[in-house]
């Protein structure tokens, strides 16, 4: 066995097949897998926000954002290491539909599965930060921090959520791609952390993310005690946008967004190249 990297063309190869096992796998693994995947991503963007709070007065913008997205990498980490079913990478399961190895009504299923437990994943987790008291942190301020990031995606207009959706799970399908071709543990982590990075530090949106980040800044709003708000000196009344309808307003365009960006933009372009020729035969 060689511990050179896969070939693009036997990644391909890889990809459609781990999209046939994907969409054969009984519907109960599938969902507890979700809610595991869910989850890490919450882990990684609980460890984000922490890196993000206070940091604006002493660093620059950039270098804030790229530390923020290292950290968040550990989500993906967890995903492809610990092994879990996220919704954004099972986007590349269309290399198996486009191959004629499964069809498209496999694909909703999975898919559906996938995204319901990761919803359940990411707003336990939510939940179960919330509980911990990790908002208190320093002053109120990781608490000041949830709800400001929660605001920002519930604020975006429609169009610029789908674009930013797009350009996101073009780098998230990238990294599962590149993790496809690798065959060590320290390949992996590599193969994850830069394409990961680097849609946090640009401002990307990611639905599985999101399912943490709006439900997250949801409860504190609304169960924050009285004495956060006083320390942190705000008010819930400045969150009207945090809502379950600030919710379905990120997460509509966002996921249509990451499904063309990993599915179309990295799934088919790549199906293309390297196995148009193969299911045409």
């Amino acid at each position: 066995m060689t511990l050179d990297a896969l070939l693009p063309s036997a990644i391909a190869r890889k990809a459609e097949e781990i999209g046939v096992a994907k969409a054969g796998m009984n519907a109960l693994s599938l969902l507890v897998l979700a809610v595991l995947a869910g989850a890490f991503i919450g882990l990684g963007a609980m460890a984000a926000t922490i890196m993000w709070t206070g940091v604006a007065p002493v660093m620059p913008f950039g270098v804030a954002r790229m530390l923020g997205g290292l950290v968040f990498a550990l989500g993906l980490i967890l995903v492809v290491l610990g092994g879990a079913e996220l919704f954004t990478g099972n986007n590349l399961m269309v290399i198996a539909v486009a191959s004629r190895r499964i069809g498209l009504g496999a694909l909703m299923r999975a898919w559906a599965i996938v995204f319901v437990g990761n919803i359940i994943g990411a707003v336990g987790t939510a939940a179960l930060v919330f509980l911990a008291g990790q908002h208190e942190l320093a002053g109120g301020g990781v608490g000041q921090t949830m709800l400001a990031i929660g605001k920002a995606k519930a604020e975006l207009p429609f169009a610029q959520a789908f674009f930013l959706g797009i350009l996101c799970n073009v780098l998230v399908c990238l990294a599962v791609w590149l993790c496809y071709g690798a065959h060590t543990t320290t390949d992996k982590l590599l193969a994850v952390l830069f394409p990961i990075a680097a849609f946090v530090a640009a401002g990307f949106e990611h639905s599985v993310a999101n399912m943490y980040f709006i439900p997250l800044a949801m409860i504190v709003k609304a169960f924050a005690v009285d004495g956060f708000w006083s320390l942190t000196g705000a008010t819930p009344d400045a969150y009207d946008a945090v809502s379950l309808a600030g919710l379905l307003h990120n997460l509509v365009p966002v996921t249509l967004g990451n499904i063309i960006g990993g599915g179309v933009l990295v799934g088919l372009v790549y199906w293309f190249v390297y196995l148009r020729r193969a299911g045409q035969g």
